[in-house]
C-alpha cells in the first residue's frame, strides 16, 4: 500500500518545481522586455488608424478620448458620417465634459442615405477644415477623425492634401486618430500604428438591428 506521506511530498516537491519553472521563465521573459523597454524613449504624437469590416473602429476612437478625459487632456472629436446620430458617446461627452473635449458631428449620414455626392463632399470638405482647424492647436492632446476613411475611399477628400497637412502641421505630441473601413494604403502607409478589425460574426446577418449601448 502506497504511503499518503509520501504521495504528498511527491506532490508537493511537481508543484514546487512546476513554481520554479515558471519563475525562471518569467524572469526571462522581464529581462527581454526590460532591455527592450530600456531602448525607448520620448513622447512622439502618433497617426492612429482603426479599419476593417469588423466592428469596433469607433468604439476605440471613443476609449482613446476617454482614457485623455480621465488624464484631463483636451481632446476633440469630428464624426464624418454619423452627424445624424443620437450616439451615446456624443451624449456623454456633450453633457459632461465639454471642456476637455469638443464633440463637431458634420456629416449627415452614410453616403447611401443622402444619394447625393456634391452634398456629401461639401460635407466631408467642411469637417476636414475643422478637423485642420483643431488638429493645429498644440492644446489638443488627441483628435479624433470617425469615420474620416468613408470620406477618403469616396474620394471625397483628396488623400494626398490630407496626408501632408498632417506630415507638415500636426503638431509633434498631437495624436490622431482616423476610423472606418477601408482606409486607404496611403494612411496606411503614413500611420504609426494600424490596427484592422476582422469580422468573424456579426447579429445584423442574424436580423438583429444596430442597438443602444452597443453599436452606439
Amino acid at each position: 500500500m502506497s504511503d499518503p506521506i509520501l504521495i504528498a511530498e511527491s506532490d508537493t516537491d511537481a508543484s514546487g518545481d512546476e513554481n520554479a519553472r515558471h519563475a525562471r521563465k518569467m524572469a526571462k521573459k522581464k529581462a527581454a522586455r526590460d532591455k527592450i523597454m530600456a531602448g525607448k524613449a520620448g513622447d512622439k504624437g502618433l497617426l492612429i488608424v482603426h479599419t476593417g469590416a469588423g466592428k469596433g473602429k469607433s468604439s476605440s476612437g471613443f476609449g482613446m478620448i476617454l482614457r485623455c478625459i480621465a488624464h484631463e487632456m483636451p481632446c476633440a472629436v469630428v464624426q464624418f458620417i454619423k452627424g445624424a446620430w443620437d450616439t451615446g458617446e456624443r451624449r456623454i461627452i456633450e453633457t459632461h465634459f465639454p471642456d476637455l473635449c469638443e464633440f463637431h458631428a458634420m456629416g449627415e449620414g452614410f453616403t447611401w442615405e443622402t444619394q447625393d455626392r456634391a452634398r456629401d463632399i461639401a460635407m466631408a470638405e467642411k469637417g476636414w477644415e475643422k478637423a485642420k482647424e483643431l488638429i493645429r492647436d498644440p492644446g489638443n492632446r488627441l483628435v479624433l477623425l470617425d469615420e474620416i476613411n468613408i470620406a477618403l475611399r469616396y474620394d471625397y477628400l483628396d488623400i494626398a492634401e490630407v496626408l501632408a497637412f498632417l506630415a507638415a502641421e500636426k503638431p509633434p505630441l498631437t495624436h490622431v486618430v482616423m476610423t472606418g473601413r477601408n482606409a486607404k494604403p496611403e494612411l496606411i502607409e503614413a500611420a504609426d500604428l494600424v490596427t484592422e478589425m476582422t469580422l468573424i460574426k456579426h447579429p445584423f446577418r442574424s436580423g438583429i438591428k444596430a442597438q443602444p449601448g452597443v453599436e452606439f
